[in-house]
């Protein structure tokens, strides 16, 4: 359900389980952060998903059994924001809840046209993972990201554009992911850190 693929300086994390909103299981996250723990052998790393929908977010079944809470989320964000390559989430469709951490963790995100963000933390009951909150108001501001996860708002892509929860709104984000990548694949990777580091 999570496939890697490496084209030299690229690796291409995909979640494949359309049949379930490519909800993400606890064995999925694992997956997902042992990947990008390793990715430190990568100039780029792209996340993405298979479908219409980026990840509905936590498994229901798991979530009630513990998973909303489970520190795997952590683990993988973190390792997401402490890679020194450039990583893009390439979003095929709406990210929901417990998945937006891994896409803030992202140095870039861009969408496919109607998708569809919100983090129902309020409603459901859960605080939202350690590190999503300050990641969130860095890219869009306090009241906003009180907005997301304490209103309760469903965000769509226009929308998210323009208060720089997303970098770019486009038909094909795993292509438009590819084309963003290419000057950092032809860079040395202390010239990619290098970068990374100077805008923190």
């Amino acid at each position: 359900m999570i496939e890697l693929e490496k084209e030299g300086g690229l690796w291409t994390l995909t979640i494949n389980r359309p049949e379930k909103a490519n909800s993400l299981t606890r064995e999925m996250l694992v997956r997902l952060a042992e990947v990008a723990e390793e990715a430190v052998e990568a100039k780029v790393l792209i996340l993405t998903g298979k479908g219409k929908v980026f990840s509905a977010g936590a498994d229901l079944d798991e979530a009630r059994a513990g998973l909303a809470t489970d520190p795997v989320w952590e683990r993988l964000s973190g390792a997401l924001a402490a890679l020194p390559a450039l990583t893009i989430a390439a979003l095929n469709g709406t990210l929901a809840g417990g998945a937006f951490g891994m896409a803030l963790a992202c140095d870039l995100r861009v969408s496919v046209p109607g998708a569809k963000f919100f983090y129902p933390v309020m409603k459901l009951g859960f605080l939202p993972q350690p590190s999503d909150p300050a990641r969130l108001a860095a890219l869009v501001g306090p009241a906003r990201a009180k907005l997301i996860l304490m209103a309760g708002q469903k965000i769509e892509s226009a929308e998210a554009l323009a208060m720089g929860l997303i970098d770019r709104v486009c038909d094909e984000p795993l292509d438009e992911a590819r084309i963003l990548a290419t000057d950092a694949l032809g860079a040395k990777p202390l010239h990619i850190a290098g970068i990374k580091g100077l805008v923190g």
